[in-house]
C-alpha cells in the first residue's frame, strides 16, 4: 500500500494532483492522470496526490465534513492509479491565512519542490478562496512548475461530483453511487460485542464501530455483502439506523447479519457493501411481525447478493442463523 506522508516526509521532488478527491471518481481520476505515467516518472518527480485535513469547512466554519473516503480508503484507491504517495497538509486558520502567492511558494515549491501539478478548473486556493486554477497556472509558471487544469467531467445535465454522489447515497440510491463512482460504495468497522437483542430474535448480528467521520447511506435496511478480515464478500443483510421496534431509545447503529454463516466476530474488521435499498424503518406490534420481516428481507438480500455473483455458503458453513456470528 502506498504511504500516507506529511508534506514535510514526502519524497521529492514532486508530480502533483491536487484537491480533495473525494470519492476518486472519473472526474478526480482524469486529474490524477495528469501526474502519473511513463513521462512523469522520466522527469523523476513523484506521482504524489496531496489534499488538505480536515477539511478547510471544518476549521473556517466550525461545519462537520463527513467523507466518503477516508485516508486510509483512498491510500488502497490511489495506488492502483500510479500515485506513489498520499500527502495530507494540515489546515489550520495559518494556512487558511496564506496568500495563493504564499501558499505555492511555502508548500508546494518550498516543502513538496512541485515539478508539475493538475488541478480541476474549480480549484480554489488561498485567503478566502481568492486564488483559482487561472492563477495557479500563472504563480507556477513563475516559478518554472508546469500546471494543468482539467475541465469538468459533465453527466447528464450535471457535473460528475462528490456532492451528486453524496445527494444519492442520502437518497439510499446505492445504485446511483455506484455508476458514479464507477465502484462500489464501501465503508468497514470493527465488530463490537451488543446487547444480543437480534439474537433473541433468531437474527444475531455484526455491531459495527464506524469511523464517524466517514459518509453513510440513507438510514434503513439494505441487501449488502460483507468481507471478514480481508476475505471474500458474502450476502448479507445490513440495519442502519435506529431500533424502533427492539429499543426506539438507542442511538443509531449499523449492524450486519452474514447470510447462512456460522462466523465468530467480535473484534474484527468488516468491509460492507450496500447492495440496494430494501425498506425504510419501521415499527412493528411485535418482535414476531419483526422477525418474519427479517425473514423477507433475508430472502431478498440473498437474490439480490446473488445476481451480482456472490455465492451461498456450502451447507456445511451454513446452520440456524440464531447459532451464527457473536453476541
Amino acid at each position: 500500500m502506498i504511504p500516507l506522508r506529511s508534506p514535510q516526509e514526502a519524497r521529492r521532488p514532486t508530480a502533483i494532483a491536487l484537491g480533495s478527491f473525494d470519492g476518486l471518481h472519473r472526474g478526480h481520476r482524469r486529474v490524477i492522470a495528469a501526474v502519473t505515467g511513463a513521462a512523469v516518472e522520466a522527469g523523476g518527480a513523484t506521482p504524489t496526490v496531496v489534499s488538505f485535513w480536515p477539511h478547510p469547512r471544518e476549521v473556517l466554519h466550525g461545519e462537520a465534513r463527513l467523507r466518503l473516503d477516508l485516508p486510509a480508503e483512498k491510500l488502497h484507491l490511489l495506488e492502483p492509479l500510479g500515485i506513489e504517495q498520499l500527502v495530507l497538509v494540515p489546515f489550520t486558520t495559518e494556512l487558511a491565512a496564506l496568500s495563493p502567492e504564499a501558499f505555492v511558494e511555502q508548500v508546494l515549491v518550498g516543502q513538496l519542490q512541485a515539478q508539475r501539478i493538475a488541478v480541476g478548473d474549480n480549484f480554489r486556493f488561498g485567503v478566502g478562496r481568492s486564488g483559482d486554477s487561472q492563477a495557479l497556472a500563472a504563480i507556477g509558471a513563475r516559478h518554472g512548475i508546469a500546471v494543468q487544469v482539467l475541465p469538468m467531467l459533465w453527466d447528464g445535465p450535471e457535473r460528475v461530483s462528490s456532492s451528486r454522489i453524496r445527494r444519492a447515497l442520502a437518497a439510499g440510491d446505492v445504485a446511483e453511487a455506484r455508476r458514479l463512482l464507477e465502484r462500489p460504495y464501501r465503508f468497514s468497522g470493527r465488530v463490537v460485542r451488543g446487547r444480543g437483542l437480534g439474537r433473541e430474535l433468531g437474527w444475531p448480528t455484526a455491531n459495527l464501530q464506524v469511523d464517524g467521520r466517514k459518509f453513510l447511506p440513507l438510514e434503513g435496511v439494505y441487501a449488502a455483502t460483507a468481507s471478514v478480515a480481508g476475505g471474500p464478500m458474502l450476502p448479507a443483510v445490513m440495519n442502519l439506523g435506529s431500533q424502533p421496534t427492539v429499543d426506539p431509545l438507542a442511538p443509531s447503529a449499523v449492524e450486519v447479519h452474514l447470510l447462512d454463516r456460522r462466523v465468530e466476530l467480535v473484534g474484527v474488521e468488516l468491509v460492507v457493501e450496500p447492495l440496494q435499498l430494501l425498506r425504510r424503518q419501521q415499527t412493528f406490534a411485535s418482535f414476531e411481525e419483526l422477525g418474519a420481516q427479517i425473514a423477507l428481507d433475508a430472502d431478498r438480500a440473498r437474490a439480490l447478493a446473488a445476481g451480482v455473483g456472490v455465492g451461498q455458503a456450502p451447507a456445511n458453513e451454513g446452520g440456524n442463523p440464531a447459532e451464527q456470528q457473536n453476541p
